[in-house]
């Protein structure tokens, strides 16, 4: 019998400005390497809450999700023996301010802004093939309505309360 496989849930910005996508460069396991500013959802809180944080962690930029470009499963073939793999939720939405002082999180060494042509010639270097597929999907049109996303008040620790974005 085969044990239950348990993806981790992650979260990712599909951020445009001016033509150009944000992406961070950060440290893994196989060297430097890019990816949308993107990580794992937490205990107690909503898909679009980790979304807002980890953009704001990892590219010390505020961040609004306005649409669910989509959601993506997606498991390591490298070789690597790692059994995990990872469910994707990407969003896109609107960039806010950026704050200089604050430091990135922790292996993030910097933030890129690349054209498409860009991002498509560093695939390569890519974190993983969802990184290019979000922007492509993002491209296309693909945007769902928030309202699909539904998070139980239960998630939320007791006292925590859960008057906060509509979308949990």
């Amino acid at each position: 019998m085969n044990p239950r496989w348990k993806p981790g849930v992650t979260v990712a910005a599909v951020v445009e400005n001016q033509g150009k996508f944000l992406l961070v460069e950060e440290e893994t396991p196989s060297g430097l390497r890019l990816n949308n500013p993107a990580g794992h959802l937490d205990a107690g809180e909503s898909l679009i809450e980790a979304c807002i944080r980890e953009t704001r962690e990892e590219s010390a930029y505020q961040f609004t999700p306005q649409a669910l470009v989509g959601s993506y499963l997606w498991r390591a073939s490298d070789g690597s023996g790692d059994p995990s793999g990872y469910l994707r939720f990407a969003f896109c939405g609107v960039l806010g301010a950026h704050d200089p002082t604050q430091a990135l999180d922790h292996g993030i060494v910097r933030t890129l802004w690349l054209s498409l042509d860009e991002v498509r010639a560093s695939a390569a270097r890519h974190r993983n093939p969802l990184v290019l597929q979000c922007i492509e999907d993002y491209l296309r049109g693909c945007r769902y309505p928030l309202e699909l996303l539904n998070t139980h008040p239960a998630i939320y620790p007791p006292g925590a309360g859960t008057a906060a974005p509509s979308q949990r």
